[in-house]
């Protein structure tokens, strides 16, 4: 079985998740939060339904220039994965539910395409 989840956006980057929680610790979990939230209502808008056993999840990210590095924009995986748990597409997000992980990137719309296959 096979899941795709697509994402009009790009959760929050390491760079400014870093600063937002220099600044106040706060904000750093409000930019979480948002961002697991809006994950939440897209898997929801989508109707994805839950996925049972171990998975595979694929990020294609979608950016628009090389300004930002890969590692900096992967690190927003931890959103998403938070937000497939809290919508009950995945039970949980740890080493009994996924197997492995695979980014790839491309320049182009921003966004984020999320394709989990149940193994």
């Amino acid at each position: 079985m096979t899941t795709i989840l697509k994402l009009d956006f790009l959760p929050c980057d390491l760079n400014k998740y870093i600063h937002a929680m220099n600044s106040n610790r706060f904000a750093g979990a409000k930019i979480k939060r948002e961002d697991t939230e809006a994950v939440y209502w897209a898997c929801q808008t989508q109707g994805l339904q839950p996925i049972k056993g171990r998975v595979h999840i694929d990020f294609l990210w979608r950016v628009k220039n090389k300004r930002k590095d890969p590692d900096n924009i992967s690190y927003s995986k931890k959103s998403i994965l938070d937000g497939l748990v809290m919508a009950h597409v995945l039970d949980n997000d740890g080493w009994d539910d996924i197997s492995s992980f695979t980014d790839s990137f491309l320049i182009g719309s921003e966004g984020v395409t999320v394709t989990i296959q149940q193994l």
